[in-house]
């Protein structure tokens, strides 16, 4: 079990690593980098979303969505749905990143993944959504302690 839990601490440093590599590339921060994450994900999407998905209160993502805004990664636009709601959108120079920065990790991991049999993939996503939910679990009891 140590050697797993030193392993998943240095993956966890190594997302990280990335993360730190990929908001000076882009001059974003974390915060930033996570909103943008969830745009491109979810296409375009409202701030109350993105405040949800951010666990972050409507004013700071507000900050949030400014200062993508003027890094030129969303542009904002009116809900057609609803008048009175502004829809957050990646722009072309997000998806450009996203190309150069993002596709090419996705594309190695699926080459890395093709190394494994059906059974031992079935095993590795069966962990990733345990670590996932003991992961969510401990925020959550973090974030109670106050």
């Amino acid at each position: 079990m140590g050697e797993i839990a030193t392993e998943l601490r240095q993956l966890q440093q190594s997302f990280d690593a990335f993360d730190e590599a990929v908001t000076a590339r882009l001059r974003l921060n974390r915060t930033d980098l996570r909103c943008l994450d969830v745009v491109l994900a979810s296409g375009p999407v409202a701030a109350g979303g993105l405040s949800l998905a951010l666990k972050l209160s409507p004013a700071a993502v507000t900050t949030v969505i400014d200062r993508l805004e003027r890094a030129g990664m969303v542009a904002r636009s009116p809900d057609p749905d609803n008048r009175r709601r502004v829809l957050v959108a990646a722009t072309d120079a997000a998806r450009a990143a996203e190309a150069e920065i993002f596709v090419p990790v996705g594309q190695a991991g699926a080459r890395a993944l093709q190394e494994y049999e059906p059974d031992q993939l079935a095993v590795i996503l069966d962990f990733l959504r345990t670590a996932r939910r003991v992961q969510e679990e401990q925020a959550a009891r973090v974030r109670a302690m106050d």
